[in-house]
C-alpha cells in the first residue's frame, strides 16, 4: 500500500521544469504550464492548417472538416447558454477544447494539467470572473448589485456566498473527477495488469475526460445565463 501511495504522490506532484528570475523574483514553471503550452501550440497549429486558404465556393475537404468542427462545437455551446449569451460562445468553446485535450493528453504520455489543483482553480476563477462581468455588462452595476437582494434582502449573505462557492464547486468537481479517475486506473493496473486496464483507460481517459470538459462548460454557461437574465 505504501508503494501505491508513493506512486500516486509522484504522479500527482507537479514538478518544476525550469525557473527564471524577473526583477529579482524567481519564477518557477511547472509541468502543468509546459503541457498547457503544448496544448496551445497544438490547437494553434491545427487551426492554422484547417483554416488556410479559406474559400466561399468549391471549398476543400480540409475546410469542410474545419467548418464541421466549428459548427458542431459552437452549436453545442450555444444550446447550453442560449441566444442571449452568444457573444460568450468563443471563450466557452476554447475552454471546452482545452479541458478536453488536457484530460485526454495522458494517452500520449503527458501529465494532465487538470491533475494540478492550481490549474483547475485558475479555470474556475476565470469562468466566475466572466460570469460576474457578463452580469455587469448585461444588467449594469445597479442591476448586478440588485440581484444580491433578490427575491428578498434577507438572502443577500447567501447570494454573496455564491460568488465563492460557485468557483470552488467548479474547481473541486473537475479536479476531484480527474483525480478519482487516475486513482482508480492505478489500482486497476496493480490488481489486473493485463487487458482490463486498456478497456477502463478508454473510459476514464477519453469518455470521462471529455465528459468533465462538457460539465465544466455546461455549468459555466448555466451561471452566465442566470447572470444575464
Amino acid at each position: 500500500m505504501g508503494g501505491i501511495s508513493k506512486e500516486l504522490m509522484e504522479e500527482l506532484n507537479c514538478e518544476t521544469v525550469f525557473s527564471f528570475t524577473v526583477a529579482g523574483i524567481k519564477v518557477n514553471v511547472s509541468e502543468a504550464v509546459v503541457v498547457t503550452w503544448i496544448i496551445m501550440a497544438v490547437l494553434i497549429l491545427v487551426s492554422a492548417i484547417l483554416t488556410a486558404n479559406l474559400k466561399v465556393h468549391n471549398i476543400s475537404k480540409r475546410q469542410a472538416v474545419a467548418e464541421l468542427i466549428v459548427t458542431k462545437l459552437t452549436g453545442m455551446v450555444e444550446n447550453m447558454i442560449g441566444p442571449k449569451g452568444k457573444k460568450y460562445v468563443p471563450y466557452l468553446t476554447t475552454v471546452l477544447l482545452y479541458i478536453g485535450l488536457s484530460n485526454t493528453i495522458g494517452l500520449f504520455g503527458f501529465k494532465a494539467p487538470t491533475k494540478d489543483l492550481s490549474v483547475t482553480i485558475a479555470l474556475a476563477f476565470m469562468s466566475i470572473m466572466l460570469v460576474e462581468a457578463a452580469g455587469i455588462y448585461e444588467r449594469g452595476i445597479k442591476g448586478w448589485l440588485h440581484k444580491f437582494i433578490e427575491p428578498i434582502p434577507v438572502v443577500a449573505p447567501i447570494n454573496l456566498l455564491e460568488i465563492v462557492t460557485r468557483p470552488l464547486s467548479l474547481c473541486m468537481r473537475l479536479f476531484g473527477n480527474v483525480l478519482g479517475a487516475f486513482v482508480i486506473m492505478e489500482l486497476i493496473k496493480i490488481v489486473v495488469p493485463v487487458i482490463l486496464p486498456a478497456v477502463f483507460s478508454c473510459y476514464f481517459d477519453i469518455f470521462d475526460g471529455l465528459l468533465q470538459a462538457y460539465v465544466f462548460v455546461f455549468l459555466t454557461s448555466l451561471y452566465i445565463s442566470e447572470a444575464i437574465e
